[in-house]
């Protein structure tokens, strides 16, 4: 089923260890939970041997086991949960697992922006229908949100802090009160009110970086438990993620490859100095505007070795690499092309010197002739 599907939803995606789980799962479920909390934990950060399964479940999040096992606690409290950190930290997947996990569906999804409205985590008309018959429950469509109360499962609202007040203000009554009502139609069978039903709860993503933009008001952040989502430092860590996230996407391309250890440590090596450079920046104008996140690796990675496959010698070289890099960092002409100019001279070309230097020359050659065609 996943080979008809161009990404598909983690419930789908790892229904076999969901299911081999759940069948030996004997822990207290809270609610209507499919798995306990152990369980969930379990199925997000991978199995080890001290847990004595009788088959490995593989690792789909890379962090620290606290965030994971407070994220949890919050949901099996009833509580809302807000991850929030920098772009590309693995906040919408983590809230995408911990879905698929609780109750196997995790497509409830709003998504935040500046045009999100009150209908779109509430309710809306079918017009056609109300013309025709009036208002009725039959007509009303129930947003991700109401269907995820009516249900008893998790709904998720993707970039909170992008929403307008006024949809932040609908979530307050929806997080405190547990219901919705629907002032067109007539209460006397209760069919004006939604009430949420055991299991439901609210998992938002929020980027750090958009502080300011629609600042979450003091009732609204009560609602919510916060678990930040730290940028991955670990050098090991990153690489873990990096591999693992490249070649899930790769498969999709049914192309199975091994990244030579080197040019992975050159990726990373590059982002960490760049997120050096980024950090000692007087001013904006001598950022990249890229969050040099881990994400952005990944697409790095992935944009390279496919343009090796398509069209290079099959096999990932430096210098392709270099050329994947500048053209996914420089998105600003002419401020990001001459913060990449002064990084390759002032750090990769020291670095293409000498006997160790192998991999960083044709990564330096690859850089350079990117920046000469960009500019």
């Amino acid at each position: 089923m996943t080979d008809n599907l161009l990404r598909a939803p983690a419930e789908v995606k790892y229904a076999e260890e969901l299911d081999w789980l759940e069948s030996v799962d004997d822990g207290p479920k809270p609610f209507s939970w499919r798995l306990s909390p152990k369980m969930v934990r379990l199925f997000i950060l991978g199995s080890e041997r001290a847990d004595g399964l009788d088959r490995e479940i593989s690792q789909k999040w890379f962090g620290d086991r606290a965030f994971v096992e407070r994220s949890v606690v919050t949901l099996a409290s009833d509580r809302g949960l807000l991850l929030i950190g920098d772009p590309g930290t693995g906040k919408s997947w983590l809230a995408e697992l911990l879905s698929a996990a609780i109750c196997r569906n995790s497509t409830l999804v709003v998504q935040g922006t500046a045009g999100t409205t009150e209908d779109q985590i509430k309710y809306s008309w079918n017009v056609a229908q109300v013309i025709a018959q009036g208002q009725s429950r039959e007509a009303m469509i129930p947003s991700p949100i109401m269907t995820a109360m009516e249900n008893g499962v998790i709904g998720r609202f993707e970039e909170l802090t992008r929403s307008t007040s006024d949809v932040q203000d609908a979530l307050i009554s929806i997080l405190s009160e547990k219901y919705v009502s629907i002032p067109e139609l007539d209460g006397a069978d209760g069919e004006n009110t939604v009430f949420a039903k055991p299991g439901f709860s609210l998992i938002a993503t929020a980027n750090s970086r958009d502080r300011g933009v629609n600042d979450l008001s003091s009732a609204l952040k009560r609602r919510f438990n916060f678990v930040r989502v730290p940028v991955v430092t670990n050098k090991r860590s990153e690489a873990e993620i990096v591999r693992f996230r490249t070649a899930e996407l790769l498969r999709r391309h049914r192309i199975e490859v091994e990244v030579p250890p080197t040019l992975l440590d050159i990726l990373l090596q590059s982002f960490a100095d760049l997120r050096a450079s980024a950090a000692n920046a007087a001013s904006d104008d001598e950022r990249l505007e890229s969050a040099l996140s881990t994400a952005e690796q990944i697409g790095v990675l992935e944009d390279a070795v496919l343009h090796s496959q398509f069209f290079g010698e099959k096999e990932l070289g430096a210098h392709t690499l270099a050329s994947s890099l500048v053209g996914s960092l420089a998105r600003r002409t002419p401020e990001d092309l001459a913060i990449l100019n002064k990084f390759w001279h002032g750090v990769v070309e020291p670095r293409s010197e000498g006997e160790q230097g192998g991999p960083w020359r044709d990564f330096l050659d690859g850089g350079r002739e990117a920046i000469a065609t960009l500019s």
